[in-house]
């Protein structure tokens, strides 16, 4: 069983990654109502990347006997000043989600709970990721704010066929009924 002090922080970790998905929603539709389909692509997937973390987090609850607790989150940004802010809020979470995964290895640690420390191994190396690609994107963005077309051409360049990580945690309910 994992370490109580970690199961209760990756409860919380869990709410963190519903308002990610909640937002990368958000933002999504803003991009969709603008009529740019690389941009609203782009976080329509990052939503479900988010969600499928949260997802990851629940099953390792299940796998290590531990109490899943689905919090509540809150409503997300709607609206935006211009093209940039979202992706600046973006990169905001991203950075905000590294410390709270960094926190969360570090409880582990603390707690000499070797198991959930390996388990948050792959979420740092998604971090790293995340804030990389982010960044990039947010550069992109504000160097091109007057140029939809540009920030939307570099989306298609950049796309490549994403691959399923097979070193992922499983997804609670990824394999259930059909």
């Amino acid at each position: 069983m994992a370490a109580q002090r970690f199961v209760d922080l990756l409860n919380e970790q869990i709410g963190h990654e519903y308002a990610a998905h909640q937002q990368y929603v958000a933002i999504a539709v803003y991009y969709d109502t603008l009529t740019m389909p690389q941009m609203a692509a782009l976080f329509y997937r990052q939503a479900v990347e988010e969600r499928d973390h949260a997802m990851m987090m629940v099953q390792y609850l299940l796998d290590t006997d531990s109490t899943v607790a689905i919090p509540g989150v809150a409503a997300p940004t709607n609206t935006f000043a211009d093209i940039v802010e979202p992706v600046e809020l973006a990169l905001v979470q991203e950075k905000r989600v590294s410390d709270q995964i960094n926190a969360l290895t570090a409880v582990a640690r603390e707690e000499h709970d070797f198991a959930s420390d390996q388990f948050m191994q792959w979420f740092i190396k998604e971090q790293v990721e995340e804030v990389s690609s982010m960044s990039d994107l947010l550069t992109v963005v504000r160097r091109n704010r007057a140029d939809v077309e540009n920030i939307e051409e570099y989306l298609r360049r950049e796309a490549s066929s994403e691959e399923a990580d097979a070193s992922a945690p499983p997804i609670a309910g990824a394999g259930a009924g059909a």
